[in-house]
């Protein structure tokens, strides 16, 4: 039975014979009816089977051949190799090419490195001989050709992960989560079925007009479920094809943009949990690069409701490098934006985590070097009452990165001409360092940025310096009376007489030890 498949494939025989074996019916293939991960790409290629034989006379003899070629499950222990390529004339390659990619629909466990050695080794072989058919970009690839190439996509790639696949099934994915990743078995060959895909959504030889039809919708919505993988190589390839997609297929531009958001949505409200964060926020980094301005309200509300949001998850650490520059990307494009991506970080400021504190004020760094004075005015009273708070923390890695903003000629500009606003703030924060912090190196950096505020404008110091001694004594003043108020009140209440079975707990007994 299976030989009279093989029989069907294109050969090195003549014209005549290969087009009489063409003419035999098409053989059903189980795996091609009962398994739903065929399907999944997309209702495009639902359309295309169900109506396979309006594409034209020419077209459905091609139909007949490529069908012809999916192999049955049941049947991988007699696979074989297909001729070369080089082996046929030009007129028969692209029915070669779909034959091979529907001989790469046969599926296999790679839990088990013993079984179907020969078959897994021709499913390899093809899969590399069908790259450099692709990568040779000699002929357009035809409307079945695109069908056969999305459904073996689809039956290859397209699968859940099991619970037991992800280690961070407890909310995590933490920066300082020590789980290795887990690798998939099957790497070897899903990795030449991710450059076939990429190589051929990138080839010049794709129509997108006619390719839009099974690169649909539903197909990148199985591409965007990868994402949450396990494996960082299956995320970095899956990441450079959703980039390579959305350049190709302009009229998707929107609905991978909309389908984004919403798994960002949903990670930040619902689970905050997914592997493929940090590849989704690189894909949107390349995105904004290439927004024109003005930008559209769609792409602010991005901005306010998803980028800002994304710093409150535990899990900041593994993709604060790539949000942090999506964030600048906003900011350089449309730079009035700074003060509200500020104010929208002080909201969510980390007051509890000291490491996520560094990570914030690096950001604010980055994004007050591309402030202007305008947008910088709008928001100093708020960032730098914030800022005197780390510079006070008793976490020195904290009060280091808050004192080093001084190192930046940019910011030290920014407060040296809206002083009268900013040193009354920041002043007795430094004064408070310098009186009690533990640190030697945040002591030493206080001191300096002491002497560099009165060379700044000695005046406005010694002025400032003076409210806080007069604040100071007020304070201290306020702490002795509430002390005196205190001891007015034991007084008072030992000399009471005992009232029913009340009982005075005295310093003497609250003294003992255990």
């Amino acid at each position: 039975m299976f030989k009279q498949f093989l029989s069907k494939l294109p050969r090195k025989s003549s014209k005549s014979d290969s087009a009489s074996k063409q003419d035999s019916p098409r053989s059903s293939s189980p795996r091609t009816q009962s398994n739903s991960r065929a399907g999944s790409s997309g209702a495009g290629l639902e359309a295309s089977k169900s109506n396979g034989g309006n594409l034209g006379s020419g077209r459905a003899s091609s139909a007949k051949r490529m069908s012809s070629a999916v192999f049955p499950a049941s049947m991988v222990a007699g696979i074989e190799p297909l001729v070369p390529f080089k082996d046929v004339p030009n007129a028969e390659k692209m029915n070669l090419f779909v034959s091979k990619v529907s001989l790469c629909c046969v599926t296999f466990d790679f839990t088990d490195p013993s079984k179907n050695t020969v078959e897994k080794d021709v499913k390899r072989q093809t899969l590399l001989e069908l790259v450099d058919f692709v990568a040779s970009r000699s002929m357009k690839f035809s409307e079945p050709a695109i069908l056969a190439m999305c459904r073996m996509c689809a039956v290859n790639l397209f699968r859940d992960f099991l619970p037991n696949y992800r280690s961070h099934s407890s909310g995590g994915g933490g920066e300082n989560d020590d789980d290795e990743p887990m690798f998939d078995p099957a790497w070897p060959h899903l990795q030449l079925v991710y450059e076939l895909l990429l190589k051929f959504v990138t080839s010049s030889c794709l129509d997108a007009k006619i390719a839009k039809k099974y690169i649909d919708h539903s197909f990148i919505l199985r591409l965007l479920d990868l994402l949450d993988s396990e494996d960082p190589r299956e995320r970095d390839c899956l990441k450079t094809i959703l980039h390579r997609t959305y350049g190709k297929f302009m009229v998707h531009r929107p609905f991978i943009r909309k389908s984004i958001n919403n798994v960002f949505y949903r990670f930040v409200l619902e689970t905050e949990r997914h592997n493929g964060v940090a590849e989704l926020l690189e894909v949107y980094g390349s995105i904004i690069s290439g927004f024109a301005l003005p930008l559209k309200e769609e792409h602010k509300i991005f901005l306010w409701r998803v980028l800002i949001p994304l710093h409150k998850p535990k899990s900041l650490g593994v993709y604060f490098q790539q949000l942090s520059y999506c964030i600048t990307q906003f900011i350089e494009k449309e730079p009035k934006l700074a003060s509200v991506v500020i104010q929208g970080l002080l909201n969510c400021w980390p007051v509890t985590n000291s490491q996520k504190e560094v990570m914030f004020l690096g950001e604010l760094e980055e994004i007050l070097e591309a402030v202007n004075m305008v947008e910088f005015q709008k928001i100093m009273v708020p960032l730098f009452w914030r800022i005197g708070c780390c510079i006070n923390s008793l976490h020195f890695q904290v009060a280091e990165r808050a004192l080093f903003f001084w190192n930046n000629d940019h910011i030290v500009n920014l407060v040296a001409h809206n002083r009268h606003e900013i040193l009354p703030i920041i002043i007795p924060v430094l004064e408070r360092n310098a009186q009690s912090h533990w640190n030697p190196a945040v002591l030493h950096l206080t001191l300096n940025l002491r002497k560099m505020f009165i060379e700044m404008d000695d005046e406005l110091f010694a002025s400032c310096h003076a409210q806080f001694k007069e604040e100071e004594a007020k304070l201290s003043l306020a702490s002795e009376k509430r002390k005196e108020a205190w001891e007015r009140l034991e007084n008072a209440a030992s000399l009471q007489p005992i009232a029913g079975n009340a009982v005075l707990v005295t310093p003497s007994v609250t003294s003992i030890s255990c």
